[in-house]
């Protein structure tokens, strides 16, 4: 393996670590913010990250390379009705954390498909933050507005999918 190819394959695994383990986080924060809206928008964040995921797998694969699973994350120790703020504000600070550290490494590549590859990636998670300030704003409209017949949604939701 030629050296540009080893380090653009050494980076990949790491930039699928770090998202791997960012989309842990966005799992167990989805699992203590209820409130229907901002739990769906979580949702919404964890689907596309596991899209993500797969592009990096199948370009990390195709290089000669191997992802692992990573360890799971703490439970938040914020709960109840405290916790949405509290977790939303965690996630700004990270996808910013994130973005810091790899735009300027994704500039550098010389790769052109993997670059434009995290080149999407990194707009979905500026998307992301954008979310989470806008829920840190109130704004429950996050994923669309709502017909006025429809009315706001009332309710929570579960933190396990399935209950037997």
């Amino acid at each position: 393996m030629s050296g540009e190819s080893a380090g653009t394959l050494g980076l990949l695994i790491e930039f699928y670590r770090e998202k791997l383990a960012s989309t842990m986080q966005h799992t167990e924060h989805a699992r203590a913010v209820s409130q229907y809206d901002a739990n769906n928008t979580y949702q919404y964040i964890i689907n596309r990250e596991e899209v993500q995921l797969g592009w990096l797998a199948d370009a990390i694969a195709a290089a000669g390379g191997a992802v692992s699973d990573a360890a799971a994350p703490p439970t938040p120790a914020v709960k109840g009705k405290d916790a949405g703020r509290a977790l939303f504000d965690e996630d700004v600070r990270s996808a910013q954390a994130f973005l810091d550290r790899w735009r300027p490494r994704v500039e550098g590549m010389d790769n052109a498909r993997h670059q434009a590859m995290l080149r999407v990636i990194l707009g979905e998670t500026r998307e992301q933050q954008r979310f989470f300030e806008q829920a840190l704003a109130g704004r429950t409209d996050l994923l669309g507005r709502r017909s006025s017949v429809a009315g706001p949604a009332k309710g929570d939701v579960l933190p396990a999918r399935w209950i037997e």
